[in-house]
């Protein structure tokens, strides 16, 4: 658990392949009778995926739902869950179900209490690695097994997911005990503390430039030459009130003669259509339209950012990287990022995220929606396909869901946390709330990067989001990942696109 807790905030770690090896795999509570995209039920969304288990055992006379069995080394590495209880009106209603996590098959159970109480910061899990989330609990906090992990409630559950890391079979992993729990108490509120005022530490050499960028027109910072990373890229456009800038903005960046960044601005760094603060581990949008990434870029030659301005006006921008020394080795890898746009989408639908052939580990997306009408703008289950599974390793429960909250339309208020947050409900950002109404008419974003729930894959990976609307929505993604020199993807740049006017 100490060495998760000190990779969780080691930016430098997520950019070598993982040692030790491990596959990043989902127990939640999809629909069982969805087993294939060619056969009924694949592309039924939500709406059937809550109260799944694997089995149902008796133990010491009560009934036990068994929501996860995980029979390898291994670490639960993220927890989201909803029910009756936490619900809003009308789902709401009295929950009594107890949980309990056996460890390593001892048939006491590690952990005993309300999934909920456990996971939303205020019980064993503290803040901020557990916290609420709009009517829903999510957890990040490491708990460790060295051969196996069963997850049990003693009454029917709702909506549930339980992501964790496999290890390969001879991995020493250390299990969680709750005496270990507590001997982590210092270094638990260490990284605690770290999450929620994150920085670059240590001195870094700032490539900067200052000035007013013409419409159609590019200015490129060259970086130092050498085995070096870029660890913090801050962009500082005028204007940001004017939400086509923002996507109009193109971020690039090429690393030894590859480019390997192409994004707009308001993807990239997960403030979406306009200025929409919130703060996170790996990026920050300020109130005063400071617009900052600390993912660390690390290159072995040469490398360069660029700032593309696509509108038809000038803008005043300040632009500045910040790079360290780094020492090149097989396990690092280049920093990607990858912008995707449709029109017009209509479910149901598997909508493609990304499709990645080589090897490499996804860390993140943005998703940006244009929602013509109040209601809830659907949603449906992500399916995560790793080295050409023919079936999901990560099949969830819904998109709001994945991205960290719950039950969509009744939640429409901003919230945020160090690796998700929904920055932007129509009318609704960090600075303009009101009581949540259920109104979801215009943009929605809502971002998610990731640390210990980084995504390995050795071949190939595919990150499909069903979409599930009965009307036509405007969908765009950002999408972050890490990946050796021979790995492909389905990504090109698309400035038609980016300078589309922005709907009302």
């Amino acid at each position: 658990m100490k060495t998760l807790l000190q990779d969780m905030i080691d930016r430098d770690q997520v950019a070598r392949f993982p040692d030790p090896a491990f596959k990043l795999i989902q127990f939640s509570s999809y629909d069982r009778r969805s087993v294939a995209p060619d056969k009924p039920h694949w592309l039924t969304g939500a709406r059937t995926d809550r109260g799944h288990v694997i089995r149902t055992e008796e133990n010491s006379g009560r009934t036990e739902y068994v929501l996860m069995d995980h029979q390898a080394p291994g670490a639960i590495v993220r927890t989201w869950a909803t029910d009756r209880r936490i619900a809003p009106k009308p789902y709401n209603g009295p929950v009594n179900a107890i949980m309990r996590v056996y460890i390593d098959g001892n048939p006491e159970p590690a952990i005993v209490g309300h999934m909920n109480d456990v996971f939303n910061g205020d019980g064993l899990i503290p803040a901020p690695f557990a916290h609420k989330s709009l009517s829903s609990s999510v957890s990040f906090f490491p708990i460790t097994y060295a051969k196996s992990c069963k997850i049990t409630v003693d009454e029917k559950p709702w909506f549930y997911y339980f992501t964790c890391r496999e290890y390969t079979q001879g991995t020493r992993v250390e299990s969680y005990s709750k005496e270990r729990f507590d001997a982590l108490d210092r270094e638990t509120a260490k990284v605690g503390r770290t999450l929620v005022a994150p920085k670059v530490d240590g001195p870094t050499r700032n490539t900067n430039w200052r000035g007013k960028l013409a419409g159609g027109k590019e200015t490129t910072l060259e970086l130092p030459k050498g085995e070096s990373a870029v660890y913090e890229i801050t962009l500082e456009p005028e204007t940001l009130d004017d939400p086509r800038r923002m996507r109009s903005l193109i971020l690039k960046a090429s690393f030894d003669g590859n480019e390997t960044v192409w994004s707009p601005v308001g993807e990239f760094f997960g403030t979406g259509v306009g200025l929409n603060p919130f703060q996170g581990w790996y990026r920050t949008v300020t109130n005063d339209g400071k617009l900052i990434c600390r993912w660390v870029m690390p290159y072995q030659k040469n490398a360069s950012v660029s700032v593309l301005n696509l509108h038809d006006e000038p803008v005043n921008l300040s632009f500045k990287v910040a790079t360290k020394r780094w020492k090149w080795d097989e396990r690092s890898m280049y920093f990607n990022a990858g912008w995707r746009y449709q029109e017009a989408v209509r479910g149901p639908s598997d909508w493609n995220y990304a499709t990645l052939k080589g090897k490499g580990v996804y860390v993140g997306d943005t998703l940006t929606i244009w929602n013509p009408v109040k209601g809830w703008w659907g949603e449906g289950d992500e399916k995560i396909y790793f080295d050409g599974e023919d079936f999901p390793s990560i099949f969830g429960t819904g998109t709001e869901d994945y991205y960290g909250y719950a039950w969509g339309n009744p939640n429409v208020d901003f919230y945020e946390h160090p690796f998700h947050a929904q920055v932007r409900v129509g009318e609704f950002n960090k600075n303009h709330r009101t009581a949540p109404v259920d109104n979801c008419y215009g943009y929605s974003t809502q971002t998610r990067s990731r640390s210990l729930d980084a995504m390995p894959f050795n071949t190939s990976m595919k990150l499909d989001m069903e979409a599930m609307s009965n009307r036509e929505l405007e969908y765009v993604v950002g999408s972050y990942w890490y990946a050796m020199p021979e790995t492909t993807h389905n990504f090109t740049p698309n400035p038609d696109a980016a300078k589309r006017p922005i709907r009302k």
